[in-house]
């Protein structure tokens, strides 16, 4: 199911032509998920336009979504689906917070 979840939602951002797509297995980093998906957006409509298609799509799926956050000023968008949390930002905010950076130590 959790692999089910990781490709829906890769194709997802793919078809949405998210930018940069990363999906890092941080499994043995943490125990909050077992994968982190980054990928940029060009705008921040772009951002939320890929936010609410994952979402949409988890849903049709009959998976959960556990929480949602920055959706309104949409540079950066995070979605937790529980072992898998996917963020999504604008190329400045993915530039300045390094985020991946952090999870490749």
């Amino acid at each position: 199911m959790q692999k089910d979840l990781l490709e829906l939602t890769l194709t997802t951002l793919d078809g949405m032509k998210a930018k940069a797509v990363n999906n890092m297995n941080v499994s043995a980093l943490t125990n909050v998920s077992d994968y982190m998906i980054f990928s940029t957006g060009n705008s921040s409509r772009h951002v939320r336009s890929i936010a609410d298609k994952i979402a949409e799509n988890v849903k049709k799926e009959g998976h959960s979504i556990l929480g949602i956050e920055g959706y309104e000023r949409s540079q950066w968008v995070l979605i937790d689906l529980g072992n898998i949390i996917v963020h999504i930002m604008m190329a400045e905010t993915r530039e300045f917070y390094k985020l991946e950076d952090l999870w490749s130590l």
